[in-house]
């Protein structure tokens, strides 16, 4: 069956973030859609105040009774009642990242790849080009807090026909290599460090995998490669390669940068032209170069100067990307998903550059076992550009326990004088202890539902 013609599609992991963006684009085609959660969340929630029935107890019985298509998330586990009785029954199932290559296949496409910054970047493109008028559907990693969801439609319907004049913008995840199930029109790709060791094994299977997804663009296509990322770019007689960068020598950097408000300003030069005195509403280094990235897209798909300085204006970011939560002058609580030691790294030395002098004090959750192992020393040098560490255990999303790779292990590799580890129960008791000044939330597994509650806490605290 043709994906457009699809009548009822059944989600397991329904409140994953990718997951509950297909399922929101195909609520709003018409289709019937349902779904299966491990756990209540602010988004299984929204879910169903959308009218898209979500339930969290495992129960064949609650599966559709014939569905057109059932779509899984690799992390489910493989003894899943409702999975096996989905495979028993013979039900056409596929993986979120086959779906997402399903739909845009025929359409021009838009990719953002690289184990850094690709979600910040794909929802920034999107800002662009609503900015300046261009039909787009976004499939984001992240909540836009400019748009307050993770799927960004136009008005009329998202089924796209071939020869259509809508972009579709996706976030291409590299994660069980799932980037490899697209074929863009555009791509770009912001690093290719050593991450999903537990997929790849080592650094240069993770590079090889993101030369693969290069020889997936289209004829005629744009690749935006971020100088010196370290991969191999594969048929390169197919496409355009354009580079961007912080230091210069690329076809896409910034020059006379400087901080006014705590806002960079900039000149953007581009391969034609320069754009003058461009303010990005977003704070950091990383950021900045986040904006080269998706300006870089901008010029290629033409759209105009002026567009370009006010989306950079106006685009407030991703919910946990950098998220300010309080800002008083005696206190500032940000929040951000950095779960890699290059992210904590570029996170931390971002509040330094904007409070230079100001104790942080960082609340860590490690997520996964194998990433902890694989990178206990990296995060631990990362985790020095604090002054004050507050540990939380690991979550273990996918994983099962590894004999000796737990938070303590972590801790005891950190050389930092004021360190110490903390329940989730205990940490309002720990926090009204101190006295932080900056406070970081760092973490990519369910240390995001302290985020309300520290907030709360301090919001009371004078």
């Amino acid at each position: 069956m043709d994906i457009h013609q699809y009548r009822s599609v059944y989600f397991l992991g329904i409140g994953g973030i990718g997951m509950s963006a297909l399922a929101r684009y195909f609520h709003r085609n018409g289709v019937m859609v349902s779904g299966y959660d491990k756990t209540p969340t602010t988004l299984t929630n929204q879910l169903i105040e959308e009218g898209i029935p979500v339930h969290f107890i495992e129960n064949p019985d609650l599966v559709p009774a014939r569905p057109d298509l059932v779509v899984y998330t690799p992390a489910l586990p493989k003894d899943h009642l409702e999975l096996q009785f989905v495979i028993e029954k013979g039900f056409p199932l596929k993986k979120r990242s086959e779906v997402l290559g399903m739909i845009t296949r025929d359409a021009r496409t838009i990719a953002i790849a690289g184990t850094h910054g690709k979600t910040t970047i794909t929802t920034l493109v999107a800002h662009l080009l609503k900015t300046a008028g261009k039909d787009n559907i976004a499939f984001l990693g992240g909540i836009s807090k400019n748009y307050h969801s993770n799927l960004i439609m136009s008005n009329r319907s998202g089924h796209q026909p071939v020869g259509s004049p809508a972009y579709f913008i996706v976030e291409a995840d590299e994660f069980d290599r799932s980037f490899l199930r697209l074929f863009p029109d555009i791509a770009v790709i912001t690093s290719a460090d050593a991450d999903h060791l537990d997929i790849y094994g080592n650094i240069n299977e993770v590079r090889l995998s993101f030369g693969e997804f290069t020889s997936h663009l289209k004829k005629n296509g744009t690749l935006i490669l971020k100088k010196g990322v370290g991969i191999l770019p594969e048929n390169t007689g197919n496409y355009t390669i354009q580079t961007y960068s912080l230091e210069g020598d690329a076809d896409f950097y910034p020059e006379k940068i400087r901080l006014e408000n705590s806002r960079f300003v900039f000149d953007l030069v581009m391969p034609l032209r320069t754009i003058r005195n461009i303010t990005l509403g977003l704070p950091g280094k990383f950021n900045l170069e986040n904006a080269i990235a998706a300006a870089a897209v901008a010029y290629t798909i033409g759209i105009q100067d002026e567009e370009i300085i006010r989306a950079l204006l106006t685009f407030e970011g991703v919910e946990r990307r950098f998220d300010f939560q309080v800002i008083r002058d005696d206190f500032v609580y940000i929040d951000d998903y950095a779960h890699h030691p290059e992210e904590l790294k570029a996170c931390i030395r971002a509040v330094r550059e904007i409070y230079p002098g100001k104790k942080i004090t960082g609340i860590f959750q490690p997520h996964l076992f194998s990433r902890t192992r694989d990178f206990a020393d990296a995060f631990a040098r990362s985790l020095e550009l604090l002054d004050e560490l507050i540990l939380l255990e690991i979550y273990p999303a996918r994983e099962n326990p590894i004999p000796g790779i737990n938070s303590a292990m972590l801790l005891e590799k950190v050389q930092l004088q004021n360190k110490k580890i903390c329940s989730k129960a205990g940490l309002p008791g720990e926090l009204k202890s101190r006295k932080p000044e900056v406070l970081l939330t760092l973490g990519a597994g369910d240390i995001d539902q302290l985020v309300k509650p520290i907030r709360e806490l301090f919001k009371n605290i004078g």
